[in-house]
């Protein structure tokens, strides 16, 4: 399996090259910068690999939700290289992709994604480690007030990205004591959307290169004042 993937949803711009379960990426922390960065990064991978584009089994991206434009940059990248190589697209949730960064660091099993989603609101999800140590969504992913996130059962839960750092007051009080670790500064990172692809090109879930776009989880991508 020959596998590029990208991830700019965030203040992080990666992209990673998976060869036969063999991973190597390219990441940097830098706001404002993922399109000048993203094609570099994926050419260097696949240059020091010695490959084309054409010679990959698929593309993957993260493709929400985030920031409205990364998630542009990253839909639109993937599906420009994979209409150039003939290659189907994987997208993988970004929240996902957070959450299996903290299973795959921190041996975490049970993970609350939280990224900001300015306005007073977070992106959220649930998801709790399965087969293979890859994460699965618990219901559903969510926009919303950080003091309205949904509870999950249970405890010993992980919380994992920019929300927390934002509103992790107003989480912890929301959630009690169901929450033991929180890293919020962790961002999704492309090494973690090639492995969530991976598993879901053995499952039959990738698409034609047209169907790549991104998921904003938000209907409304701009206020108006009244």
């Amino acid at each position: 399996m020959k596998l590029l993937a990208i991830e700019t949803a965030t203040e992080a711009c990666s992209a990673a090259l998976y060869l036969d379960g063999a991973l190597s990426e390219r990441y940097a922390l830098a706001p404002r910068e993922h399109a000048r960065l993203i094609l570099p990064m994926a050419d260097e991978l696949l240059a020091e690999a010695g490959l084309g584009a054409a010679q990959l089994d698929a593309l993957a991206f993260g493709r929400g939700p985030g920031a409205f434009t990364g998630l542009r940059i990253a839909a639109g990248v993937a599906q420009g290289i994979a209409f150039g190589a003939d290659l189907p697209v994987l997208p993988v949730s970004s929240l996902a992709a957070l959450a299996q960064g903290m299973a795959r660091e921190r041996g975490a099993a049970r993970v609350l994604a939280a990224i900001d989603a300015r306005i007073g609101e977070v992106y959220w999800g649930a998801y709790e480690r399965g087969g293979a140590g890859l994460m699965v969504l618990r219901g559903e992913e969510h926009v919303t007030a950080p003091a309205a996130v949904p509870s999950p059962a249970g405890a010993d839960w992980r919380g994992a990205g920019s929300g927390w750092a934002v509103y992790g007051e107003v989480l912890q009080a929301r959630l009690g004591g169901q929450v033991v670790e929180v890293d919020a500064a962790r961002y999704p990172q492309a090494r973690d959307v090639a492995l969530l692809a991976v598993a879901a090109y053995g499952r039959g879930e990738a698409l034609s290169a047209e169907q790549a776009a991104p998921v904003y989880l938000r209907d409304e991508v701009a206020l108006k004042a009244r």
